[in-house]
């Protein structure tokens, strides 16, 4: 029997927040422990960092967002139907609360572990970085399973690869673009101008504001 499709075209925020460095310092850990807890069947306590600062993500900015899906190190989530949206100051607050809230899961995460092995203290190295976008997407049920999809959540997605970071000089940004902007009232003189241009797109201007 062929599938059932559901599909709703919607309008509005889309979100990506994605943990910068977190491949990294997982394969470094499981170097540092290859022949200690990994191999004797035990899991390193800087694997459940990533479930904790994932649910930290997730507590700030779900209400207003609704997540769409859960991506490796990223959390990606968009603004439902008739849901209240946050505008101005008001978004920029809830990153910021996000940013803050990971910052302090890392640095209880540092005073409870037991390993101060290299791999493991370099977790105060991770960061956090924002991409806002705004447009038209798809909302499918397949499998039971709620999708997005569209050209602006591809756009959404090759944003995290920019160049936001060279700009501020660290990689805790926002990065919000001319039209999430415009939609969600947020003024971008704080904030540097800057533009991207990837394949089979036309150059889309954003703002990077810094978090830390």
């Amino acid at each position: 029997m062929a599938s059932t499709f559901q599909r709703e075209a919607a309008e509005g925020p889309l979100l990506i927040a994605d943990i910068g460095g977190y491949t990294s310092f997982l394969q470094a850990v499981g170097e540092a422990h290859k022949d200690d807890a990994l191999a004797n069947g035990a899991v390193p306590e800087a694997y459940g960092l990533m479930s904790s600062l994932l649910d930290g993500i997730v507590e700030q900015i779900a209400p207003p967002f609704t997540v769409a899906k859960l991506e490796g190190d990223a959390v990606f989530a968009f603004v439902a139907t008739g849901a209240a949206v946050l505008r101005g100051e008001a978004l920029l607050g809830c990153i910021r609360g996000c940013y803050a809230e990971v910052r302090s899961r890392l640095a209880q995460a540092g005073e409870i572990w037991s390993c101060t092995c290299n791999a493991c203290s370099r977790a105060d190295k991770l960061d956090l970085k924002f991409v806002v976008h705004a447009g038209r997407y798809v909302v499918q049920q397949i499998a039971g399973n709620r999708e997005l999809s569209g050209p602006e959540v591809v756009m959404t997605h090759r944003l995290v690869k920019n160049g936001a970071a060279r700009l501020i000089g660290h990689g805790a940004y926002a990065l919000i673009t001319a039209a999430a902007a415009d939609k969600l009232e947020v003024l971008a003189a704080p904030a540097i101008p800057m533009t991207e241009t990837y394949e089979h797109y036309p150059p889309i201007d954003a703002f990077a504001f810094a978090l830390r």
